[in-house]
């Protein structure tokens, strides 16, 4: 069954309103369940490293088992950017599905037997990884599905969609592996993951004008702007990602007495579900200053937690990571809402306002969106090993989380200077004509 679309002008009113909108929606629909169960899958291990006491794996060895998957989901994000454009967004959303049954099924084997080393955990959670990738093409086909105007609220509601699975992950696991045992931390995604890839298969499809090779998605590479929004993700996304695996086991450790299981899910819902408000305010705001002064509230959650860890308290210590979790969850939102502005308006300013140089903005962005996610999740894999790190170190993280708020600090100016600083009335950034 093939299903390619060769005629597609979202930008078009008339097309959308009579043909793209209806297309646009089902596609979107789809991609947000794939991505979801993608998101489930890479995350299991937030979960699991808790479940894992009868292996006697030290804090450090745990963390390295949730930090993992976060970084290799990081690195596949960029192959996975290009997917959609070489063989289509139907396709190698079908794909990507299937490929998550494979860590699920070897953690279901795998801890079947007590006498599993440590090295096999190591690679079983390096292949969850694959789930992370899911992101990055999810995210890169669905930019081509929707016209500018509304591509924050679609951005937006396509990640959170995904983002939610961190959360059921860690609503669900626990009853599950307490009802079932730990190897059901695998089994219980698997016909999830089928119907997920059936889904993309038959109702999903391929659109022509997004094909590109991958010589030419890799030359924005060279733009500064990728490198810029890079960093910038790190500090949204890579928080996100990074807090949401992190949370279950440095509660755990810190109040092991606590009902941390209990509400470990809430954190990673708050974020998921405020994204979309975050790409709301983008669209309206602009991206840049929402992503300013979300960064400094990034910086005040940082203190909060601090405050509530020296003091020994977990119910502070848990709504201080909320503040975390909401304000990492509206910087996704308006950080991605900056990726298509830029790089359509960069496209405006190089070709003009036809229809040939905004799809080329599109790919721009589409390609701009892989790299950009996979340097950002790397802050999924930087917060866990910095929290394993900082307890071997010194059975506490205080210096992860000092860390971290010099790090936001950092972002908070570099958004200054590239986006938001003025001289006189005009703004001095190269997209100073841009709505970012």
């Amino acid at each position: 069954m093939a299903r390619w679309l060769a005629e597609w002008h979202p930008d078009d009113e008339t097309f959308w309103e009579t043909t793209g909108k209806r297309i646009a929606r089902r596609n979107l629909i789809f991609s947000i369940f794939a991505e979801h169960l993608g998101f489930t899958v890479w995350t299991l291990w937030s979960i699991v490293a808790t479940r894992m006491g009868a292996y006697q794996f030290s804090t450090d060895q745990l963390f390295w088992l949730v930090a993992l998957p976060n970084l290799i989901g990081s690195a596949l994000r960029v192959p996975y950017t290009f997917g959609p454009a070489r063989f289509g967004g139907r396709t190698f959303t079908t794909f990507s599905a299937l490929m998550l049954l494979i860590p699920a099924v070897l953690l279901g084997v795998a801890v079947r037997d007590p006498g599993t080393p440590y090295w096999l955990f190591l690679l079983i959670a390096a292949l969850a990884g694959v789930g992370g990738g899911n992101f990055a093409s999810s995210m890169a086909n669905i930019t081509y599905f929707y016209p500018r105007s509304r591509q924050g609220v679609a951005l937006g509601l396509n990640a959170a969609g995904g983002n939610i699975g961190v959360s059921s992950v860690q609503l669900v696991m626990p009853l599950v592996i307490g009802g079932l045992g730990l190897a059901a931390a695998g089994w219980f995604w698997v016909p999830f993951i089928l119907l997920a890839a059936g889904c993309a298969w038959f109702f999903m499809d391929n659109l022509a004008s997004a094909k590109a090779s991958p010589r030419e998605q890799l030359a924005v590479a060279g733009r500064a702007q990728t490198w810029v929004m890079s960093f910038l993700y790190i500090g949204t996304f890579g928080s996100f990602i990074g807090y949401s695996t992190a949370f279950p086991l440095l509660a755990k450790s810190l109040f092991p007495d606590s009902p941390w299981a209990a509400v470990a899910f809430a954190g990673p819902l708050v974020g998921s579900l405020i994204r979309p408000v975050g790409g709301w305010l983008a669209d309206r705001l602009g991206g840049a200053p929402v992503t300013l002064w979300n960064f400094a509230g990034m910086g005040a959650g940082v203190a909060l937690v601090w405050l509530a860890v020296e003091a020994g308290a977990f119910w502070p210590f848990f709504l201080a990571f909320q503040v975390l979790f909401v304000t990492a969850g509206i910087g996704n939102g308006s950080t991605y809402r900056m990726i298509p502005a830029i790089f359509q308006a960069k496209a405006v300013a190089e070709r003009g306002e036809s229809e040939e140089a905004l799809l080329y903005g599109k790919r721009q962005a589409s390609a701009a969106i892989g790299i950009i996610s996979a340097v950002g999740a790397l802050g999924g894999f930087l917060i866990n090993r910095a929290f394993g790190m900082s307890f071997a170190q010194t059975g506490s993280p205080s210096t992860a989380l000092a860390a971290f708020g010099a790090f936001y600090v950092a972002c908070f100016a570099l958004t200054w200077w590239c986006y938001t600083r003025t001289v006189g009335v005009s703004r001095v950034a190269s997209l100073a004509h841009a709505r970012v």
